[in-house]
């Protein structure tokens, strides 16, 4: 039969082990000397070993007890993050998220999931919306949290990463060999008055091909061979591939993912934004967390 080992003992121990002493560790436990030498006690029976060499002046770990002092170490911290978690109620409630549709893979699932594990109580609402969308709503103090795309960064704003903007097409595409270069944007954009005016700049004439308000809209098209899309590096949509144009359109300018939290003292959103920046400060962990 399974025996479990009682929590309140071990915390006891290690703060003998941690203080050096009954007495110190009783006072930093707010309990009596008595109580924490009966916990000692009944954890050393429990266990059937001495934990504690008592026979010096003061009191040190038997080998068994240095063994054990790991992992009531790791028992403990696990107890309190679970409680911690379970029971806080600072959060709890909704926090909103925006984020452009672009660049909501490869990170955010990993982020949203890790948020998820850690504050089981909060609710997260995706917003998905192009980057002066989310401004605008995060001036109005409408989102709590949101991430940019930008060539410069805002005030208040900190950059999380900056990235290639790429010139892609269909796999294996040709559109963007014809003559005028046929481009797809969505009307909101933000990259779209930027890559025209290169393309003007370099005298290269183009026409556009689709202009829609919907971004699924671009991407078949684009998909389709059909025109000529722009995309960060990392975040290319399904079908498409970085266009190796060998020079033959111009350079464009890399491009800013920018992190705003509405309100510094909100501790849930100060979570969300450690959480946000542990990912793009590791993506290898990225793959992991989905897997967990």
């Amino acid at each position: 039969m399974a025996r479990n080992l009682d929590m309140t003992a071990l915390r006891s121990f290690v703060a003998v082990a941690d203080t050096g002493g009954v007495t110190r560790a009783a006072g930093m436990l707010n309990l009596t000397q008595s109580a924490v030498s009966m916990q000692l006690k009944r954890l050393e029976e429990s266990l059937n070993v001495a934990l504690l060499d008592r026979t010096a002046r003061t009191i040190a770990l038997t080998p068994a007890g240095e063994q054990l002092l790991g992992f009531a170490r790791s028992m403990l911290r696990t107890n309190d993050e679970v409680l911690r978690l379970l029971t806080a109620t600072e959060f709890e409630g909704e926090i909103k998220l925006g984020v452009p549709h672009d660049i909501i893979y490869p990170v955010i699932p990993a982020v949203l999931k890790l948020f998820a594990t850690e504050f089981p109580r909060m609710q997260v609402r995706l917003i998905s919306a192009p980057t002066r969308k989310l401004l605008k709503m995060f001036g109005r103090g409408e989102v709590d949290v949101i991430l940019t795309t930008e060539e410069t960064c805002g005030q208040g704003g900190k950059v999380l990463v900056e990235l290639p903007l790429l010139w892609i097409g269909a796999q294996d595409g040709q559109a963007w060999r014809k003559e005028p270069l046929p481009v797809a944007f969505c009307s909101n954009c933000i990259f779209r008055s930027g890559v025209l005016q290169a393309l003007n700049e370099h005298e290269i004439p183009w026409h556009m091909a689709v202009d829609s308000e919907m971004d699924n809209a671009v991407e078949a098209a684009v998909s389709a061979d059909l025109a000529v899309h722009v995309a960060l590096k990392g975040s290319l949509p399904p079908h498409t591939e970085a266009i190796d144009h060998g020079g033959l359109l111009p350079d464009l300018k890399p491009q800013n993912i920018n992190l705003y939290v509405l309100k510094s003292e909100d501790q849930a959103s100060m979570a969300m934004a450690d959480i946000i920046q542990r990912c793009y400060a590791t993506p290898q962990i990225v793959p992991q967390l989905l897997m967990a």
